[in-house]
């Protein structure tokens, strides 16, 4: 997103701090027994190595991915508690330079990726290895996928039978009435308490602060050093983390769309900038659409476009297209276009086919498959237990009702569905963390490599600033006019220069630098868009 959009649209409705203490106590900073436990786990995941042989079969990955399991403690205050398993992909360094085949590329050790979420999964990250754009790096790196602690097979957690996750049609009303909040208030309670029911008394032991132990373990289990990782959206939060606390174990570290790490604004504020930056890209998408009313005839301006929306909600609230497509699947489609512009022409198509009376390529787009539910409700359950426990929220639904009723005049297109989303949090049922000052000095880490999108909304470019800030030594590397979640090895050949000699030379370009934004896309006719898209829960995140 842009910064300055942001505050231009709801800085003077900068939310009042937290009304209420965090349900069940606040257990603060980690003492002296978790640095310990964790340098216990480290060292028996070193002695212990990485068995790296078939991967799991659901993963349905093609025999060049090995797959291994890493144990950590649920708890590294105990470290010889119990232990969980993380599973764990690889691909190991190819050596060949795909620019010359008479060259042997040296290997440069083992490349960690997290993809964000919470609760997404990197076991296929590996993979990427073969794309044009990763092949200078697959040569160099073993490129290491992971499920973290609560994901697929990783100790997973659930909140609500599979079978019950998906519902539709749904509705998402902009401004909800007082008795559709207290329905949804309602939900939300319940929802705590399956999480509570579903996961044990471990739950609290799936936060931002184990992540990053867990990450220091895997590294010692990978025989490395020093750690080689690229973090997306919510993997910057805890790669920050883990920066903060092990910094002389890092070796090289890309924070690819950073979430903002100041303490005060895990996760609550956070999700309110969040909320505001969707709706500067709702408008960048309009404005889009609008220029390409040749293609799509839905407006020649933002304005008309959002008219047409709004009658398509209106159409569906009356009667789901399909059956199962109501506002909130429709909502949930378009949001997926704020998080990537490579999904503009297929939303804008189906939009434009369905108030023509054609509803298949929605009903293609918005119609989840039954065999999605139970990753989708996996990554959701890990997703809102981390940022539960990871800090305090406002206990008083009445704070939550103010700070979104204000919020929504200026920013309507996602306020609330992102409040039904986190409300979980206000009733949770587990202690709290208080959110660790992210911050290093002077020498004491390696040049990190922070790279940003000007206009991304779920990771507004604020954070990026905020974490160049806190992190000494870092640089920052901005995609101008732009609003793309994810660039590294995205289609801007300038980030992913910047990205490729970091990460195969160590170069930096000083401490700030910009490239010019990618090409937008180009419109496409509605009959050439049929696939599918990925779940709003795999999107949704700092992440």
């Amino acid at each position: 997103m842009r910064a300055a959009a942001l505050y231009t649209a709801a800085g003077s409705l900068l939310v009042t701090t937290l009304a209420a203490a965090p349900a069940g106590g606040s257990p603060g900073l980690p003492g002296a027994a978790e640095p310990r436990g964790a340098a216990v786990a480290a060292a028996r995941a070193r002695a212990a190595g990485v068995d790296f042989g078939a991967c799991p079969a659901d993963l349905g990955a093609p025999d060049t991915l090995k797959c291994g399991t890493v144990s950590v403690p649920l708890d590294y205050a105990h470290p010889d508690g119990r232990q969980i398993r993380l599973t764990v992909s690889r691909i190991p360094a190819t050596h060949r330079d795909p620019h010359n085949s008479k060259r042997k590329v040296p290997r440069q050790g083992a490349l960690v990726y997290n993809p964000g979420g919470p609760g997404a999964s990197g076991m296929a990250f590996p993979l990427i290895g073969a794309l044009p754009g990763w092949q200078r790096i697959a040569a160099a790196y073993d490129l290491i996928g992971y499920a973290p602690r609560g994901v697929e097979h990783s100790a997973p957690l659930s909140c609500v039978d599979p079978r019950r996750f998906y519902r539709a049609p749904t509705q998402s009303p902009t401004h909800p009435s007082a008795e559709y909040k207290k329905q949804r208030v309602a939900e939300a309670r319940a929802y705590a308490r399956g999480c509570a029911r579903r996961s044990g008394a471990g739950l609290r032991f799936y936060n931002s602060l184990n992540n990053a132990r867990d990450l220091d373990v895997l590294r010692a289990a990978l025989g490395e050093d020093r750690l080689t990782f690229v973090g997306a959206s919510y993997g910057t939060y805890f790669g920050a983390l883990y920066a903060t606390l092990f910094p002389s174990h890092v070796r090289r570290m890309v924070l690819d769309s950073a979430v903002d790490p100041d303490p005060e604004k895990v996760w609550y504020r956070d999700n309110l900038d969040q909320s505001a930056a969707f709706e500067d890209r709702w408008a960048d998408f309009r404005e889009w659409i609008a220029r390409h009313d040749d293609v799509y005839r839905l407006g020649r301006t933002a304005a008309q476009v959002q008219r047409s929306y709004d009658t398509a909600r209106d159409r569906l609230a009356r009667g789901a297209a399909g059956g199962k497509v109501g506002p909130g699947q429709l909502q949930g489609v378009f949001l997926t276009a704020g998080y990537y512009d490579d999904y503009w022409p297929s939303r804008a198509a189906a939009l434009a086919a369905y108030l023509k009376g054609d509803a298949k390529p929605l009903v293609r787009l918005a119609v989840p498959g039954p065999e999605t539910a139970a990753a989708a409700e996996n990554g959701t359950a890990v997703y809102t237990a981390v940022e539960c426990n990871d800090a305090a929220w406002p206990t008083d639904w009445k704070v939550w009702d103010r700070d979104n009723t204000r919020l929504a005049r200026v920013a309507p297109f996602e306020t609330w569905d992102n409040v039904w989303m986190n409300l979980p949090c206000a009733y949770w049922p587990a202690p709290r963390q208080r959110p660790l000052d992210v911050r290093t000095g002077p020498g004491e880490l390696p040049p990190v490599l922070i790279l940003a999108a000007e206009r991304d909304a779920a990771t507004p470019y604020a954070g990026a600033l905020e974490m160049n800030r806190r992190l000494a030594g870092s640089v920052l590397v901005t995609e101008r006019d732009a609003g793309a979640h994810g660039l590294g090895g995205g289609p801007n050949a300038c980030v992913n220069a910047h990205m490729e000699a970091y990460l195969l030379e160590g170069r930096v370009p000083g401490r700030r630098a910009a490239c010019a934004p990618h090409p937008e896309p180009r419109p496409e006719t509605p009959a050439r868009h049929t696939a599918g898209h990925p779940s709003r829960d795999s999107l949704k995140g700092k992440s």
